[in-house]
């Protein structure tokens, strides 16, 4: 089944470009010309990604998602804001609202394609209820309880979803802004050496059960989860 995508844009001429590029790569389209339209196409059956302009009339965009993310009914449908404004204040005012992804015009098909698919890989819920298991070491995504031989570990929310990212990405090397952005979230200001920080404490915690050495610095690159030295 094609993800459905939401396109809110008051613009005919946006509006079928959007349309059109999106479709070529595979997505159901549902346009919408303002916020009541785009209720509308909510009540009637709610979409995998919401494409909402900054700039519409009578609502903003960024006041309907606002609304949108404090609805529990839509709250999990992850939401792209388009807009002219490109100023860090304006970017800060959008995230704010609780938009998972900011796209300033004008872009490209290609550009916006690449972060719809990449907001839509990010938010979506997790099929992957198996354990991780490595050395030892076992993650359940269900109970969210990771155990070092039989142990328990207690680990912070964003340790946990560092450790979920790597068990699920073994032997792999991740830069600092490939764990941010898949970690924390591009909608996250946030410096790279936080990355560091989270590493150490995470290595605090699996040193207990002797499983630091399975995140792994790779000097120049980045990082690795890995049973091998």
């Amino acid at each position: 089944m094609a993800v459905r995508i939401l396109v809110v844009e008051d613009d005919p001429a946006v509006r079928e470009m959007l349309i059109t590029s999106l479709e070529r790569q595979g997505f159901e389209v549902i346009p919408a010309v303002d916020a009541m339209q785009g209720s509308e196409q909510l009540r009637q059956r709610p979409p995998d990604l919401i494409l909402l302009d900054w700039m519409l009339p009578q609502v903003s965009g960024v006041e309907w998602a606002r609304e949108l993310k404090e609805d529990d009914q839509t709250r999990q449908i992850p939401i792209i804001l388009l807009t002219a404004r490109g100023e860090e204040e304006d970017k800060v005012r959008g995230f704010d609202s609780g938009v998972d992804d900011y796209v300033t015009k004008p872009f490209s098909p290609r550009e916006l394609a690449a972060r719809v698919k990449a907001v839509l890989r990010r938010t979506a819920p997790s099929t992957a209820d198996t354990p991780l298991e490595a050395a030892g070491l076992r993650l359940d995504p269900v109970s969210h309880r990771v155990t070092g031989h039989g142990q328990s570990l207690e680990l912070g929310p964003t340790e946990y979803r560092l450790l979920r990212f790597f068990m699920a990405h073994p032997d792999r090397v991740f830069t600092r802004t490939q764990l941010l952005d898949q970690v924390w979230g591009t909608n996250v200001y946030v410096e790279e050496r936080t990355v560091d920080v989270h590493i150490r404490r995470l290595r605090k915690i699996l040193a207990t059960t002797g499983h630091d050495g399975l995140v792994q610095t790779v000097r120049g690159a980045g990082y690795r989860f890995s049973e091998q030295t």
